[in-house]
């Protein structure tokens, strides 16, 4: 099995205040193959340069300085067309109906599970999969 270089693995921006969280998730996402630029707040997020590159989107939802909502937003209002994954632990179909409308592709209860979590970054192209 060839080892893809950095370069060539996808790039992930994750977003997630919890400490635990975040590394849990950047450790399964680069044990995956994913190359990850990890932020706690979404303005550190927004004025790393790799953000605007990156391949994907897993943010949190309630951020200290924000939400994934406008985060995305933000994301997109600078050209940015990734694909992007939304995670809470508060999930209800308002917030469900508005990620879709932002362009999130899968809205994710935490805990996270692992295969969900990878089945939403990897189901490029589907319709209707947020919730999923």
């Amino acid at each position: 099995m060839t080892i893809p270089s950095p370069a060539e693995r996808p790039s992930v921006l994750l977003v997630e205040d919890d400490d635990g969280v975040r590394r849990s998730t950047q450790l399964l996402l680069h044990g995956q193959g994913y190359q990850v630029r990890a932020h706690s707040v979404v303005t550190a997020s927004l004025a790393d340069p790799a953000a605007l590159t990156a391949d994907y989107l897993v943010a949190d939802y309630c951020l200290p300085d924000g939400d994934g909502i406008a985060l995305l937003r933000d994301l997109q209002a600078r050209g940015w067309n990734g694909r992007a994954v939304l995670m809470t632990s508060y999930p209800s179909p308002t917030l469900t109906a508005e990620a879709e409308a932002t362009g999130y592709a899968a809205l994710l209860e935490k805990p996270l599970r692992a295969l969900e979590l990878l089945g939403a970054l990897g189901r490029k192209g589907k319709e209707g999969d947020i919730g999923a």
